[in-house]
């Protein structure tokens, strides 16, 4: 399955305004770096957001929320958000938002 192109677009119209906005594809979808750094992406139809250690327990507490586990082994610090948890445009800039404010916590990538 491909990837939810408009998340992806809806994504894209949150994040258009930082600068150091790149994309890649990544794990089968797309993933929307600041400074080099992944803040979140779209894998088929759900968010990919990084929230780090300090963040991760309150954001898989949230509704919708799960492990990131595309390969069978959870990746600590990311969250995956169900298409239920991101469909109104306040929730999907939340979530958008606790990306980037992690990936602004990391030093860039050249």
């Amino acid at each position: 399955m491909a990837y939810d192109l408009f998340l992806a677009e809806r994504v894209r119209s949150i994040l258009n305004s930082h600068p150091d906005l790149t994309e890649m594809k990544m794990f089968g979808g797309v993933a929307f770096c600041l400074r080099g750094n992944m803040a979140c992406g779209v894998h088929d139809n759900r968010l990919i957001v990084r929230v780090g250690a300090g963040r991760h327990a309150a954001a898989m507490a949230e509704p919708y929320a799960g492990p990131f586990d595309i390969t069978g082994r959870p990746m600590a610090g990311w969250v995956m958000v169900g298409a239920q948890g991101c469909a109104s445009p306040e929730d999907l800039a939340r979530w958008a938002q606790m990306g980037v404010d992690f990936a602004l916590t990391l030093p860039p990538k050249t």
